[in-house]
């Protein structure tokens, strides 16, 4: 009887709580659930364990209510866990108890779900956009960022080197140095190179550009490294390639040099040709000339003393003019000159003056009827004897001796930039 008592007492006292659940925490309920079921198991064990306990000899009447409570442990056992299953439906907790991991916030849990769904959702890539928007995109990537995208996958490889993308680089950074014979002579170099063996541009090596730009380019290094042995070199008429062969300074293009040697004295206002390559850490070129039977090199070249060859004539041959018959006093003119006949020309900025009768009056000037034309280059002092040259415009070639030097082709400027550019090379002082 005090079994089957106590029992009841128990169902009893936790189906008048009933009522208390909505005021139970999920924390409360997390806490009470594990220590209700170990406490349950540690009492049926005991019962149990007692019960099915041989014991021969009849029980004594005091030992007859004990013997019930513990048959009517098993009873109990199955009515309190039926109840907790029950209680825990009811209050929608049962899922969420299970389904938490015993030691984890559960606001912790919240973010991370919420952090999963949002990386299953977010499944768009670059590749589905419309063409015209991943053009749009692409045409506003900067060098280094058309690379960086070249080495995700091949579809946009073949996009980020397309000819058009890099063309606007190319006239941005590189047209006012670089013409048609930088990229002929590059043409040339690059075939050449790739019969050889391997070049830099390979993309068919381990090494893909981008790691390729990783040694070239010190701002820019990329995280991962790609293998993709189906990948050719570039083309050999590529805009990418021939931007990226300027850029890594192992290929020397031809350009001229203003003022050269480091401003010296001798060559003041004056533009000679030179095989360059770019330094891409200090943003300078470094030049090689052969004037003088000896190669002579320079370094740490601004870009504002370098310019594309304005014409096709190498620096030996003699340029072929046509604009004699239309120079008149104040027009700006560039010379070829040179020291002697085994050297190449360059180009020496002057202008043209007035004939020895005239005086200047341009009213009355007459020069431009003459067939004389006198050529000034007035960086030098009067009584130097490279101040000034008389040239005929009916027959003039290259004329000159070993003391003064030899004077061939002239070109008639009427860039105003070209002449605003002589202006600011112009010397502090007199040269004799």
């Amino acid at each position: 009887m005090v079994g089957s008592t106590i029992v009841s007492f128990a169902i009893g006292f936790l189906q008048s709580s009933f009522h208390l659940l909505p005021k139970i925490t999920q924390t409360h309920l997390m806490t009470l659930c594990p220590m209700l079921y170990f406490l349950i198991s540690c009492i049926s064990f005991i019962l149990l364990s007692k019960s099915f306990t041989n014991n021969p000899l009849p029980l004594p009447p005091w030992e007859s209510e004990i013997t019930e409570m513990k048959l009517l442990s098993i009873w109990f056992w199955g009515e309190l866990s039926s109840f907790l299953v029950f209680w825990m439906k009811e209050t929608k907790l049962a899922m969420t108890f299970f389904q938490v991991p015993r030691f984890m916030p559960l606001k912790k849990m919240s973010l991370s779900s919420k952090v999963e769904n949002v990386e299953e959702k977010d499944d768009t890539s670059l590749l589905d956009l419309p063409d015209l928007a991943l053009e749009c995109v692409l045409d506003r990537l900067s060098p280094a960022g058309l690379c960086s995208m070249e080495a995700v996958c091949t579809s946009l490889r073949d996009r980020c080197g397309s000819d058009h993308l890099w063309e606007k680089h190319i006239k941005h950074k590189w047209g006012r140095v670089i013409g048609d014979v930088a990229y002929r002579e590059w043409q040339q170099w690059h075939a050449v190179a790739s019969r050889k063996g391997p070049t830099l541009l390979d993309r068919s090596k381990k090494k893909g550009l981008f790691d390729f730009l990783s040694g070239v380019c010190p701002w820019f290094r990329p995280k991962s490294k790609r293998i993709n042995k189906s990948r050719g070199s570039l083309p050999i008429d590529s805009i990418m390639g021939w931007y990226l062969s300027l850029e890594n300074g192992k290929f020397w293009f031809p350009a001229q040099v203003y003022n050269r040697e480091n401003c010296h004295v001798g060559f003041m206002l004056s533009c000679y040709d030179a095989q360059l390559c770019y330094d891409l850490r200090t943003d300078t070129f470094r030049a090689r000339y052969s004037p003088h039977g000896r190669r002579t090199t320079e370094e740490n070249i601004q870009w504002d003393r370098l310019r594309a060859p304005p014409v096709d004539t190498p620096p030996h041959i003699l340029h072929a003019f046509d604009c004699l018959n239309d120079l008149m006093p104040g027009d700006h003119i560039e010379i070829q000159w040179r020291r002697k006949r085994e050297f190449p020309y360059g180009w020496w900025y002057g202008v043209v003056g007035h004939l020895e009768p005239c005086d200047g009056n341009e009213n009355h000037c007459h020069c431009h009827d003459s067939d004389m034309v006198i050529l000034e280059f007035n960086q030098y002092n009067p009584s130097s004897r490279w101040r000034m040259i008389a040239i005929n415009r009916k027959d003039h070639q290259e004329e000159g001796n070993e003391v003064c030097g030899f004077y061939g082709g002239i070109r008639k400027l009427y860039n105003k930039e070209e002449i605003a550019k002589w202006k600011r090379l112009w010397p502090t002082q007199v040269l004799e």
